[in-house]
């Protein structure tokens, strides 16, 4: 029994030991951001209705006839963070266009929000939605942190991701100019 504490003990403290430094490394450590999307047969999104961080109610049924990035995301998650600001270059890359963001932000609250996007150069201008039950995240089947739909001016989910992208990214950027010309 001794042998199996202390064999549990170490083992606790060695996870701990690894996830330290990784935690700490907002991206200095991480892979370089894909720059693409994974197109799949159209399927029709989920429902989606939260509020953002000012209490302003979002419904992804009344952005039909718009295309829309939708991304899942937590400030603890680095390939979330990383991404963050590549979202608002894309939205300003297609700034006109019938194109919108969504972040959903999922388990955490506004104030922890805000003291992230406080931290980056620039502020996102699209809205931070939030999931703080994981009610959205679970009925849009989400394995894993980041992942990203895009759906098309129909509200069909046409392309996904899960990991970091880089949106800005002249493939994203062309697979979106794509839908919109639809």
């Amino acid at each position: 029994m001794k042998m199996r504490n202390s064999l549990a003990g170490l083992l606790l403290g060695v996870l701990a030991g690894l996830c330290a430094p990784a935690a700490s490394s907002l991206a200095a450590d991480l892979p370089d951001l894909s720059h693409s999307l994974t197109r799949q047969a159209p399927a029709p999104a989920p429902a989606l209705r939260l509020k953002d961080l000012d209490g302003a109610s979002h419904d992804l049924a009344e952005l039909k006839g718009r295309v829309v990035l939708i991304n899942f995301w937590a400030t603890w998650c680095p390939p979330c963070r990383r991404e963050m600001p590549s979202m608002q270059r894309l939205l300003q890359a297609l700034k006109g266009e019938a194109f919108d963001v969504l972040a959903v932000d999922v388990g955490e609250d506004a104030d922890t929000i805000d003291v992230f996007t406080s931290q980056l150069d620039t502020r996102p201008t699209f809205p931070i939605l939030l999931d703080t039950r994981s009610h959205t995240l679970q009925a849009w089947k989400v394995a894993g942190l980041p992942t990203t739909f895009l759906i098309d001016r129909q509200g069909y989910i046409v392309a996904s991701a899960i990991g970091g992208r880089e949106f800005d990214h002249p493939e994203i950027v062309q697979a979106i100019r794509e839908l919109l010309r639809k």
